[in-house]
């Protein structure tokens, strides 16, 4: 096998990998991701319901293609939508909780004077 063959592969693999969870976790790039999949699904959805007449008879597979591609991209919006709210509210409770540590530890200090 070449130099560039397996490591080059891998490499590709982590980074992409390293990618993707630098998108989901950073919560402005999310949320883009989400309104452009939403935005793409819509386009799609209208293009499909004016142009599949004539397309469907003729070309039956690559339609059933169009509609999972239109699908999958719904799917991928919904599911980071729900990891969003999943997310959110993981992340306004741990503050709270912060909130709260800070708030009785102030009291406890007044409490000791």
């Amino acid at each position: 096998m070449s130099v560039w063959g397996k490591s080059a592969h891998v490499n590709n693999a982590k980074f992409i990998l390293q990618l993707s969870k630098g998108l989901i976790r950073h919560q402005r790039a999310r949320r883009l991701i989400m309104f452009y999949c939403v935005l793409a699904a819509l386009v799609m959805v209208f293009a499909g319901a004016v142009v599949s007449d004539r397309f469907v008879r003729e070309h039956p597979f690559a339609a059933l293609v169009y509609w999972a591609v239109c699908a999958w991209i719904t799917l991928l919006a919904v599911l980071l939508a729900l990891y969003d709210i999943v997310k959110v509210r993981a992340d306004a409770q741990r503050a709270r909780r912060h909130l709260e540590q800070e708030y009785l530890k102030k009291t406890d200090d007044e409490d000791s004077r």
